[in-house]
């Protein structure tokens, strides 16, 4: 697998098995993609390493069967074992430059950005996508100390040309905007992994990005 583009993903889901309420969190994935999902994270905060591996070898057997490529959030273990396509890391967890040093096959690097003056540190400008978090407060996300709105993603559109992937909240009502507003790409968790037909609302937001996009 190869970037054709920078970053040429617009629907990105952020999962976990509690996020799939008791749902098998393989079908949920397989669902998701067949609806449009274009990459996807997996994030099992408080596992333990073998737990968390044996979890992420599992979906990466239906992220490599559709040729999405596999993020590992916040364990450079798991995701140097399971040889998934990259990591993402938030402020709090292993920098940018720590991952690029212990893992040079690392092809993929995310790093969520909470302020504006964190976007112009030296860890920033390692990384391949920042992921602006949150642009709205969620209950999946706790521990942000504020919220972008759309008005934040037009201003970091204006000083950065790294893809933004916006998180937070994100829903068929408010992608368009963000898109518009210059995100590269949303990232969701419940809107899908909750869903009754996650490949139906993966769908739904696909157009509605694709729209935006198009507009």
């Amino acid at each position: 697998m190869k970037l054709d583009r920078p970053f040429p993903y617009r629907l990105y889901l952020v999962m976990s098995e509690a996020d799939c309420h008791g749902r098998d969190p393989l079908w949920v994935a397989e669902e998701a993609i067949l609806g449009g999902v274009d990459i996807i994270q997996l994030r099992e905060k408080g596992a333990a390493v073998e737990v968390f591996l044996k979890k992420a070898a599992q979906l990466k057997t239906v992220t490599d069967r559709y040729d999405v490529p596999l993020i590992i959030n916040d364990d450079l273990k798991v995701a140097i074992r399971v040889g998934a396509f990259g990591m993402h890391v938030g402020q709090q967890d292993l920098p940018p430059s720590g991952v690029r040093e212990a893992w040079s096959d690392c092809r993929l690097l995310g790093y969520s950005i909470e302020r504006l003056e964190q976007l112009q540190s030296a860890e920033a400008a390692l990384a391949d996508y920042l992921g602006v978090s949150p642009i709205f407060r969620t209950a999946t996300k706790t521990d942000t100390v504020s919220e972008w709105g759309i008005a934040g993603i037009r201003q970091l559109r204006g000083l950065t040309d790294k893809p933004l992937v916006a998180i937070g909240r994100m829903n068929r009502g408010n992608v368009a905007a963000v898109i518009q507003a210059g995100a590269d790409c949303v990232a969701v968790v419940s809107v899908i992994c909750a869903a009754d037909d996650p490949r139906a609302a993966a769908a739904d937001l696909k157009a509605l990005i694709n729209n935006a996009i198009a507009i």
